[in-house]
């Protein structure tokens, strides 16, 4: 069974208490009764092993059987930043670039992006990525639940996130190679790729971009969907740094 993630206020040794979305998840869709296992992880990264000795109506109350805090970090951060995709294109890079363990992601506005969010839309529409988001953090078993930022343009992304390893996919381009590229490797380090949208970047955003340190790179000779090419470079990104294989 995946974690659960809960608020750290939920966790009074030696019992945690659930309540609200989740307790209506677990008592009427998972169908959990007492003795059953249950693992939770709270908003500070700390894993608990747990039986459930009380489910109501109003609370699940589980004992804390084993407590595990997290791995140390030894590799650099994650930060996706993905031009808006139109339906469920964008909720599934979210979701694999979770399960894949990225740190942060990015929505932003690109000159070909199809889809252009409405300002009273925002809101809800972040609130609904950081729902697939926890999803995918419970289901792959992670120790944290990456963030969801505000959209940002191409400019106020490119000259934000001083510090990271920045580097921009740009198809039928001479870019340099993903695979060896060379790579910050410490745990203060951020890598930053950024993906375009279903049209690919224009020419003004390439520059714009190469212009505030980012690195052209090249996944190959093959030209990917945008959700394809997110995915693939978190992997072998990910494959680099140790995270996967």
């Amino acid at each position: 069974m995946p974690t659960f993630f809960v608020p750290s206020e939920a966790v009074a040794p030696p019992t945690i208490r659930i309540t609200g979305h989740l307790l209506h998840h677990l008592r009427e869709s998972l169908r959990l009764h007492t003795g059953e296992a249950l693992t939770v992880t709270d908003d500070r990264g700390i894993r608990y092993r747990t039986e459930i000795v009380e489910v109501t109506a109003k609370q699940l109350v589980s004992r804390i059987l084993e407590t595990t805090t997290p791995p140390a970090k030894t590799g650099p951060s994650l930060v996706l930043a993905q031009a808006l995709l139109k339906g469920e294109k964008m909720d599934w890079v979210i979701q694999k670039a979770t399960e894949l363990g990225v740190d942060r992601i990015i929505p932003v506005y690109a000159a070909r992006s199809v889809v252009k969010l409405r300002a009273d839309r925002t809101e809800h529409q972040l609130a609904r990525w950081q729902r697939i988001a926890l999803e995918a953090a419970q289901q792959s078993e992670r120790w944290s639940v990456p963030k969801i930022e505000e959209p940002s343009t191409l400019s106020q992304l490119a000259t934000g996130d001083r510090g990271s390893f920045k580097i921009i996919l740009a198809e039928r381009s001479n870019g340099a190679s993903l695979q060896t590229i060379s790579l910050p490797a410490g745990r203060h380090d951020t890598i930053l790729p950024l993906i375009g949208a279903e049209g690919g970047w224009s020419e003004d955003e390439l520059r714009v971009a190469q212009d505030h340190g980012y690195t052209a790179i090249t996944l190959g000779s093959r030209i990917l969907r945008s959700e394809t090419a997110a995915i693939a470079a978190i992997s072998i990104l990910q494959s680099r740094l140790g995270g996967l294989g």
